[in-house]
C-alpha cells in the first residue's frame, strides 16, 4: 500500500494559482489509479480528480469533478513518485484540505486510503 505526503498548500488570493505535490513511497506509482479529493469544514468530501495508473489496458484515463474542470490539472512523475495538482482560477470555494489519494473508482472518484492532507485557502 501507498504511503502519501501532500504539500504546496497555502494562502492564495481569487484567481491566483497553486501547485499541490504528493510523493508517495511504499511501492511503485506506476502501478496504481492516483487523485486528489477535498473536504471543507462542515461539508462533505468532494473528489477532484482521478488518473488511471500508467501501466493499466485503460491508461491515460482521467477523470474531474465538474467543480473543477477547465482549472485544475493532474499529473504525475512516475520516476519521482510523485502527483501533481495545478490549480488555476481559484476561488473562494476551492478552500478546503486536499488529500492526495487512491483512486478506488476514477468513474466515480472515489478513494479508498490517503494522506494527511495540506490545507488550501482562497481569500482575498
Amino acid at each position: 500500500q501507498l504511503q502519501f505526503v501532500e504539500s504546496g498548500g497555502g494562502l492564495v488570493q481569487p484567481g491566483g494559482s497553486l501547485r499541490l505535490s504528493c510523493t508517495a513511497s511504499g511501492a511503485t506509482l506506476d502501478y496504481y489509479a492516483i487523485g486528489w479529493f477535498r473536504q471543507a469544514p462542515g461539508k462533505e468530501r468532494e473528489g477532484v480528480s482521478c488518473m488511471s495508473s500508467t501501466i493499466s489496458s485503460s491508461g491515460g484515463i482521467i477523470n474531474y469533478a465538474d467543480s473543477v474542470k477547465g482549472r485544475f490539472t493532474i499529473s504525475r512523475d512516475n520516476a519521482k513518485n510523485t502527483v501533481y495538482l495545478q490549480m488555476n482560477s481559484l476561488k473562494p470555494e476551492d478552500t478546503a484540505f486536499y488529500y492526495c489519494a487512491h483512486c478506488s473508482s476514477i468513474k466515480t472518484l472515489t478513494y479508498d486510503y490517503w494522506g494527511q492532507g495540506t490545507q488550501v485557502t482562497v481569500s482575498s
